[in-house]
């Protein structure tokens, strides 16, 4: 099982290691070098070096196969990307965007495609997501594959399985780059309320507790709605008594279908300003598959999309227009005056129309449009 990850990245090559945040960049001599080894040939004196410098590993007199994994090179410019293995959740939490929780997702052989179709576009971090992830039946078999494949994995989780010895076990042998837990409230009254499960926040303690002890590398989001309000001073110390980072998130988006009722979750006094949207890389150096291994630009522009299974990278090509085609001023957008200096994502304000929402809730210039109008 490899330690090391020698990897194209975007016009550069890196040297990574599972679970570790530290990388470093090699000239490209030296990537042709750890290309050229065979199978039997030992780890290069100056790999042997850094890899201790850096990560404390210990590659002296070891093979570089059983040490390290080297990725081919991609004619196409993606270096990340999120695979949403399965709409399905254990929770039924009140805010969550994806609406209807089908537990809907591809057979294990063409699972395989789409793999094989993110590490052949260049995807060096891969995050894995849902629903829940790992109430997929298919998860550790495709968390263990993309791991054989050389990816850096993120795994988007409410926590509640992190506790399964066997699961545990997986990812202490084959170390995420970040698992990433929502946060729903701070006592069991309000998590369980909140997630419409009861036993949802013991289920989460005790994944967070048991993943801390592990070691494994460990971030929060700490979901703030209407009905969790009142804990978030709570949740942040959870993540303070942990000594791990943590993110605040309060403004909800629309389902992926435009379904408004979600939106009614908000706590006001919580919300803040969107960012003002600048452009992105969705589609061009970045892409989500959904659980049909269907790619699209991002988790929020879901159409066009585009089959890996039955295209393959070659059906990618045509992402980046697509994104371009989807970040043009449309809908309620085409006649706005301020739309040279927008700074709205443009398929998230379509989510938030086809949910009639407020013009506020989207739109940075709400209180220039009144003017100009």
């Amino acid at each position: 099982m490899h330690q090391v990850i020698a990897t194209p990245f975007q016009g550069s090559f890196l040297l990574l290691s599972p679970g570790k945040p530290q990388g470093l960049k090699i000239p490209q001599v030296k990537f042709d070098q750890l290309s050229a080894l065979s199978a039997d040939d030992p780890c290069p004196e100056w790999l042997t070096g850094v890899v201790h410098r850096t990560w404390k590993l210990d590659a002296s007199g070891r093979k570089a196969a059983d040490v390290m994994i080297v990725r081919s090179p991609s004619f196409l410019n993606y270096g990340r990307a999120s695979y949403e293995l399965n709409l399905g959740c254990n929770y039924d939490c009140k805010h969550c965007y994806l609406g209807v929780k089908e537990f809907e997702g591809l057979p294990w052989n063409d699972r395989v495609e789409v793999l094989h179709a993110l590490r052949d576009a260049g995807v060096v971090w891969l995050q894995l997501t849902g629903g829940e992830p790992m109430i997929d039946k298919q998860f550790a078999a495709t968390y263990s594959y993309a791991f054989a494949l050389g990816m850096m994995i993120e795994v988007l989780t409410n926590g509640s399985r992190l506790f399964n010895p066997v699961m545990l076990d997986m990812l202490t042998q084959r170390r995420p780059h970040k698992l990433t837990l929502s946060v729903y409230g701070a006592t069991e009254e309000t998590y369980d309320g909140l997630t419409q499960r009861r036993g949802a926040h013991k289920a989460f303690s005790r994944g967070l507790a048991a993943a801390h002890e592990a070691g494994l590398p460990l971030e929060l989001s700490i979901i703030i709605t209407k009905d969790n309000a009142h804990e978030v001073d709570a949740m942040r110390a959870l993540a303070e008594r942990y000594g791990i980072p943590s993110a605040d998130f309060a403004n909800i988006s629309p389902t992926i279908y435009g379904g408004a009722d979600v939106l009614a979750t908000q706590s006001p006094e919580h919300l803040t300003k969107r960012a003002q949207f600048n452009g992105c890389d969705a589609g061009s150096t970045f892409f989500h598959v959904d659980p049909h291994g269907n790619a699209s630009t991002c988790k929020v522009a879901r159409d066009p999309k585009i089959s890996l299974v039955e295209e393959g990278i070659q059906g990618l090509r045509r992402l980046a227009g697509i994104a371009d085609g989807l970040l043009a001023r449309q809908g309620g957008c085409t006649g706005c005056q301020l739309s040279g200096t927008c700074g709205t994502c443009m398929p998230l304000a379509s989510l938030f129309r086809k949910a009639k929402a407020p013009l506020a809730n989207y739109c940075q210039h709400t209180e220039e449009r009144k003017v100009a109008n």
